[in-house]
């Protein structure tokens, strides 16, 4: 069955949907995104989601003419719309339709539109065998260019960084930001596990860049910071180098797409064991938990 696209006010077949060629969306990056997961028909955290939508197109100054709430209502029905109860949710608003020219007074419409579909980020066995990842020379945006908290259209320089990896044979990349701190990969946040210290009072320490360090604060990352104060860990966010990774217990990833996956190398040094370990099979197992039970 053809994908059912919600696109400006109604649905359309997948083959005729159209964004135009003079929308500052395609000719500029000028517009803003989330990307959602449904769990057996529910969108995960999709308050969270609409919010920092919202605040991404604020940040921009894009308003966006539909109600935060009539939002979320038009994801759910499009999820229900394409009968995938475990949908991949691509939702997009653009500054519309303009000239040519810069100026986003041209624009006096945005464009919206909800794609319901599937994504398979990595192949099941990757989470059982783990990531193989190398640090990109490219290096994420400075936050006082384009913020990294907007989750905006513009992703090249993340698309570049991927093509590093795809060059090196890996199937992800980290990305530093400016001063040669880890900030994120690609698509998903980063996490290091290690073992207690004087600080955490016999607890495993759980650590993660800081949301100033130019990364996008993502849900899921939010979502596992959650259940690993719950599972008593001492979770920290604060600067990390490669260095903090090599010598960690594991390393993960997050994200919506990928959820939680291990990284089993980092720039040809392996990682704890060189396999997935045991922290990170127990987050997966809490998180796949909270998202199936609505989150």
């Amino acid at each position: 069955m053809a994908l059912k696209i919600w696109m400006d006010g109604k649905y359309c077949d997948e083959s005729e949907a159209r964004v135009s060629v003079f929308d500052h969306g395609l000719l500029y990056g000028d517009g803003v995104f989330e990307g959602i997961r449904a769990y057996n028909w529910k969108p995960f955290r999709l308050r969270q989601h609409v919010t920092r939508l919202y605040n991404s197109a604020k940040a921009i100054m894009l308003a966006i003419p539909m109600a935060p709430e009539a939002m979320a209502r038009q994801v759910e029905d499009a999820v229900r719309v394409n009968g995938n109860p475990d949908a991949y949710i691509r939702l997009v608003v653009t500054r519309g339709v303009g000239d040519l020219g810069l100026d986003p007074r041209k624009c006096p419409k945005p464009t919206i539109f909800i794609i319901a579909a599937k994504i398979q980020l990595y192949p099941p066995e990757f989470y059982e065998k783990g990531l193989d990842v190398v640090t990109a020379a490219t290096p994420v945006n400075h936050r006082e260019n384009l913020n990294p908290r907007i989750k905006s259209l513009n992703y090249l320089s993340h698309i570049l960084a991927k093509i590093e990896g795809i060059q090196a044979g890996v199937d992800e990349v980290i990305m530093l930001d400016h001063e040669g701190y880890v900030a994120e990969c690609t698509g998903d946040n980063i996490f290091a596990v290690d073992l207690p210290d004087r600080r955490s009072q016999g607890r495993k320490v759980l650590r993660t860049p800081p949301a100033n360090a130019g990364l996008l604060k993502g849900i899921t990352r939010d979502a596992v910071i959650e259940l690993a104060l719950d599972a008593n860990f001492d979770v920290r966010e604060e600067p990390l180098t490669r260095y903090d990774l090599f010598t960690a217990e594991e390393v993960f990833l997050t994200g919506t797409a990928a959820e939680i996956i291990s990284v089993v190398k980092v720039d040809g040094r392996p990682t704890g064991g060189g396999k997935p370990g045991p922290v990170t099979a127990d987050l997966l197992r809490r998180f796949r938990a909270l998202a199936t039970s609505g989150g």
